[in-house]
């Protein structure tokens, strides 16, 4: 996987952009303005072309224009799945539709009264999963990275509000590792992404598509240290209005040393993750 920095690209002009489109003309037009962003994106952005290409052509093996044409796709779902998180945020008029399935598991996990740890990656639309969560009897805590710059995250509160779900920000100190012990031991509900990390991040490899791949230790870690049940959640669109939503069984993982522990979930999640992508290849928006 590779080393991440924090920050997701965009600038506030653009999300005005946008947001003025989608209130006042709706989805499908902000769609149709999306097709000319993501082509200047495919044109210009030489290094996460590379990087997707080489997934498709080489580790996917599709062929040169397979591959070049999801490419293009990829950047054009990556800016739907902003749309759709802003619409569904903001609570802008749509015509989405879920099938949520799995959602028993995480009833489950509930009802088990141990709290659980939802693990997911940067595949699908992970904040529309977050949102559909709240309707588990629970409270749902996400954990991340500031990752927007500052400008845009103030930009996007005016206009989504206040959140749905609980976030705890990761930092340079362990208060949040407090903070999701609290949250589990509440019977709270602990989502993060498990498919990144950043310079100085402790790592792991794990066969991923056939190759070595470093996954960040951390989530692995939290579900050995609680030893309170895990589940991978992944949210894909499958039409232009349709997302299907997939969590696993909850699991725990306790019988086992720690190190021993944190390779099986490692593990786990990798086969979670490949056979998403094998399922979902334009929708890693890695």
């Amino acid at each position: 996987m590779p080393l991440w920095h924090g920050k997701s690209r965009g600038t506030p002009l653009g999300y005005r952009v946008f947001v003025a489109i989608l209130t006042n003309f709706g989805v499908l037009p902000a769609y149709g303005l999306l097709r000319f962003v993501a082509f200047y994106y495919f044109l210009v952005s030489y290094k996460s072309s590379k990087a997707v290409f080489t997934l498709y052509y080489h580790t996917l093996q599709f062929g040169r224009f397979k591959s070049l044409a999801k490419l293009y796709t990829n950047y054009y779902l990556f800016g739907q799945s902003i749309i759709d998180k802003v619409v569904m945020m903001a609570g802008i008029p749509n015509s989405f539709t879920f099938l949520f399935d799995g959602e028993e598991n995480l009833h489950r996990m509930v009802e088990g009264q141990q709290g659980g740890l939802l693990l997911s990656a940067h595949i699908g639309n992970w904040e529309i999963a977050g949102h559909l969560l709240k309707r588990l009897n629970t409270r749902i805590n996400i954990v991340m990275y500031d990752g927007e710059h500052e400008q845009i995250r103030d930009y996007l509160d005016t206009v989504t509000g206040v959140r749905a779900v609980n976030i705890i920000l990761i930092k340079n100190d362990i208060s949040h590792i407090y903070a999701i012990s609290e949250a589990l031991g509440k019977n709270e509900l602990v989502c993060m992404h498990a498919d990144r990390f950043m310079e100085g991040n402790k790592t792991i490899w794990v066969d991923l598509l056939g190759k070595p791949a470093k996954f960040p230790m951390g989530p692995f870690l939290l579900a050995a240290m609680f030893k309170v049940p895990v589940s991978f959640v992944f949210a894909m669109k499958e039409t232009s209005r349709h997302y299907h939503l997939f969590a696993s069984a909850g699991k725990r993982y306790e019988a086992a040393p720690r190190d021993l522990v944190i390779r099986r979930v490692a593990e786990d999640f990798a086969r979670s993750m490949e056979s998403t992508v094998k399922k979902y290849p334009e929708q890693w928006y890695n």
